[in-house]
């Protein structure tokens, strides 16, 4: 038997998802919390946009609703983006810790990235031509 087919005593064959837990050798413990923490920290932004999304939206700030509407709008599809990453990038990245494989990119990260800096123009941009 293979390690990856249960022969390792230590194993825990209840643990989820399987099609991570499933495959290769168990990492350096470091390593697999140091992926924990990367997740935890995309976890932390997506609550910050989420929370933003929902003040910007509560808000009665003097900016056409339309505009407040889509820029919380906008916040609230990077919170699902950033989600999205966080569990993406920690299985993939602990998948290829445990096969040896090359750590994968991160090119959703830049999308969220982007995404952010759009909002971010937004509102400026509404501040800037908001009449006084």
């Amino acid at each position: 038997m293979t390690e990856a087919s249960g022969s390792d005593p230590h194993r825990d064959d209840r643990r989820w998802p399987r099609s991570v837990y499933g495959e290769g050798d168990e990492p350096d413990p470091r390593f697999s919390l140091a992926n924990e923490r990367t997740f935890l920290a995309w976890i932390r932004t997506t609550l910050a946009l989420l929370a933003g999304a929902a003040a910007l939206d509560a808000l009665d700030l003097p900016m056409p609703d339309s505009a407040q509407r889509l820029i919380a709008l906008l916040l609230a599809l990077v919170a699902l983006m950033a989600a999205l990453q966080a569990w993406r990038g920690w299985a993939r990245t602990e998948r290829a810790m445990r096969t040896g494989a090359p750590l994968p990119s991160a090119p959703f990260a830049a999308v969220v990235a982007l995404a952010v800096a759009a909002v971010a123009l937004g509102l400026v941009l509404t501040a800037l031509l908001r009449s006084p």
